[in-house]
């Protein structure tokens, strides 16, 4: 007799996998609750007051900076303060002055006495000016005619700077008609003439950017090249002696533009120099007119003016970069060419600058 077959049910295995889940949950909620009571267990009692006590040392240590610097940004706020103060003062001491010298008081006395003391504002005025400035590189201060930036190419710096400033007759005027014509003014005349004074403010803008490390001389240069401070030929000059700078630039200003212009003695001079110059300023208006010694003739050609020029580079030492600010000058065409044929061949620049710059 065959035995009855046993009925399947489905709800009593659906039981069975809801029990075992279930159950599986549970052990793992258990292992969870466990581990994190292991964790907590660990933490030492005092952990809040551990972390509570770095924090407020952090915030001790916030609140300490931030009084320094604040101590610090008055204490700055304060020096500038006073060194505006102070160049407020010596620009009214400069005008008092000014004034009196127009009131014609020429007493010898007065004006030797007051020439020293401008001399010192200088400096003083250069100091205060190199404090405050944020241009660290700037030995001296330049003020330009407005508030402007120039991008000249020109090779700035060097350890040993040499300035050649021509002061030929030329150098009075850009017209042939009127250089003729200013010959026979006054030195005073003379020395106020634009083109004369924008060639000094070329001078003036080149050595407020001498690095203040380095050592300079200015050559001045006609008919013959000397320096233009009397006693120092042959020597290098310190750029952080401001006093001593004063003097060389006063000395600048005192040059009477007369003669012929001979480039070539002006290159012979460089070697005079020991050791040689590593950057050289030309500041020029055209070919030279003469070459080592004054010419039979008182007429040049442009083809003679230009075989002296090339006599002339010939005592150029080609491995010292020449920069070459060309002043305007009618009459005389090829001069950019050949001042710009110097500065491809020695790594220099060329410049031919506005009538106001700098």
């Amino acid at each position: 007799m065959r035995s009855k077959k046993r009925q399947f049910s489905a709800i009593s295995l659906s039981f069975l996998d809801v029990m075992s889940c279930g159950f599986g949950a549970f052990i793992l909620l258990f292992l969870i609750i466990k581990h994190q009571a292991n964790v907590a267990f660990e933490l030492p009692e005092n952990y809040l007051e551990i972390e509570i006590s770095k924090l407020n040392q952090q915030i001790i240590e916030t609140t300490t900076l931030l009084k320094s610097l604040s101590e610090s940004s008055s204490t700055v706020d304060q020096r500038i303060s006073d060194l505006e103060t102070r160049l407020v003062k010596l620009r009214e001491t400069i005008a008092t002055d000014k004034s009196r010298l127009n009131r014609n008081e020429t007493n010898a006395a007065y004006l030797a006495t007051l020439q020293l003391k401008i001399k010192k504002m200088r400096v003083e005025r250069d100091k205060l000016a190199r404090r405050t400035d944020s241009k660290p590189s700037d030995v001296r201060t330049f003020v330009g005619e407005g508030d402007r930036e120039y991008l000249t190419g020109m090779q700035l710096g060097g350890k040993r700077i040499l300035i050649l400033l021509d002061h030929s007759a030329s150098m009075l005027d850009k017209s042939i008609v009127n250089i003729i014509r200013k010959r026979n003014m006054s030195n005073a005349r003379k020395r106020k003439s634009e083109k004369w004074r924008q060639a000094i403010a070329t001078v003036d803008w080149i050595t407020a950017r001498f690095p203040e490390d380095s050592k300079y001389q200015i050559h001045g240069f006609n008919d013959a090249s000397r320096a233009v401070l009397m006693g120092t030929e042959g020597k290098w000059l310190n750029v952080s002696n401001l006093e001593q700078m004063e003097s060389v630039f006063d000395s600048v200003q005192a040059i009477v533009p007369s003669g012929g212009s001979s480039l070539e003695n002006a290159f012979v001079s460089i070697d005079l120099l020991r050791p040689l110059p590593d950057n050289i300023y030309l500041i020029t208006d055209g070919l030279p007119t003469m070459g080592s010694s004054k010419p039979k003739k008182t007429t040049v050609t442009g083809k003679k003016r230009l075989k002296l020029f090339v006599s002339a580079v010939e005592n150029l030492p080609m491995d010292i970069p020449v920069n070459t600010i060309l002043l305007p000058m009618e009459g005389d065409p090829l001069a950019p060419w050949a001042f710009w044929g110097i500065a491809t061949i020695t790594k220099g620049s060329f410049l031919s600058p506005a009538s106001d710059w700098p």
